[in-house]
């Protein structure tokens, strides 16, 4: 009687990818590099934050390697949404701005991997396959810059208004944004302004932007 040969076990599902870049060069090469990994598949692309959005919705990725800086929602605001409405999505942040601010409001957001632009294509789909495996990775540099720095003196609120004031808005358009009475903002710009111990508002954006708090 011939014993039957054992069964091959089941090849697992590729992990399927959403990319997310505004920068069409960097985003079409990385597709190309990560599409020679037989074990990863690029389902979806976007070049904004909005479009990353509808894409995760329409095609549910394993994984959003999202830009951290992208029009209309950087790569933490995309995945706030995505830990809600698709929790089963890990997030993967990749930047070019790796401030220490940015990495503790990624981690707030439920980002599973945070790294720079700099890593290599063939280390990058292995920190993809950890992230999907539910695993963290976070760039050792910058979780050590993260810690040396500090929190952020900043209340949401505060962060929020100020992040608003950045583009010049005049204190009545903020308002309407944020939901808020113009005495209000006022308020929450000028604790944010004596907190940083900036001259006025503008500086404190500044100020704000290169610790990576807004």
């Amino acid at each position: 009687m011939t014993t039957p040969a054992p069964s091959s076990p089941p090849t697992p599902a590729p992990v399927r990818l959403l990319l997310a870049d505004d920068e069409h060069l960097i985003r079409g090469a990385l597709a190309a590099l990560l599409s020679l990994e037989d074990d990863l598949v690029i389902v979806a692309e976007a070049a904004s934050g909005p479009e990353a959005l509808a894409m995760a919705r329409a095609h549910r990725p394993d994984v959003a390697v999202l830009d951290l800086q992208m029009p209309g929602a950087d790569g933490v605001k995309v995945a706030t949404s995505l830990r809600t409405e698709l929790p089963g999505c890990q997030v993967l942040i990749v930047t070019s701005h790796g401030r220490p601010g940015h990495l503790k409001r990624a981690l707030a957001a439920g980002v599973r991997g945070f790294v720079p632009k700099t890593v290599s294509a063939q280390r990058l789909a292995e920190i993809i396959r950890t992230v999907h495996g539910g695993n963290r990775y976070i760039d050792p540099e910058l979780a050590a810059d993260a810690i040396a720095s500090g929190d952020s003196p900043l209340t949401a609120r505060e962060a929020e208004v100020l992040e608003l004031a950045a583009d010049g808005a005049p204190v009545a358009e903020i308002a309407e944004r944020a939901a808020l009475s113009q005495g209000t903002v006022r308020n929450y710009l000028s604790s944010a302004v004596s907190k940083l111990g900036a001259e006025n508002r503008h500086s404190a954006v500044r100020l704000a932007r290169e610790r990576g708090w807004v």
